[in-house]
């Protein structure tokens, strides 16, 4: 699921892969692309779930300017996975409802 040979940008360059964990499943990912863009090439297109109707949401605006694709990152909930560049070892979590800062114990 991902543009290789874009007609405008040109063919993507090699890339620097790095480890991220969404939901407890491995995954490698290109350094440095947004965190939505990663999810969709490896197929989850589900971001969080809604606090009331529990109902499944992805990304949408694909700017940072409604939470659609908001995720708990790094035990952080509310990050904006479109505008948030992957960094290694990152912990995703699907969000479900508005999400709560998990604390160490």
């Amino acid at each position: 699921m991902r543009i290789e040979n874009h007609p405008i940008l040109g063919e993507q360059k090699e890339q620097v892969l790095v480890n991220i964990e969404v939901d407890g499943e491995p995954y490698k990912v290109r350094d440095g692309e947004m965190i939505a863009a990663a999810l969709i090439a490896n197929d989850i297109l589900v971001n969080r779930y809604t606090e009331k109707k529990h109902e499944p949401r992805g990304i949408f605006c694909g700017i940072g300017q409604c939470t659609d694709c908001v995720m708990t990152v790094n035990d952080i909930p509310n990050i904006r996975t479109c505008v948030t560049p992957v960094k290694a070892d990152m912990r995703i979590i699907t969000q479900h409802g508005v999400g709560k800062r998990v604390v160490d114990a």
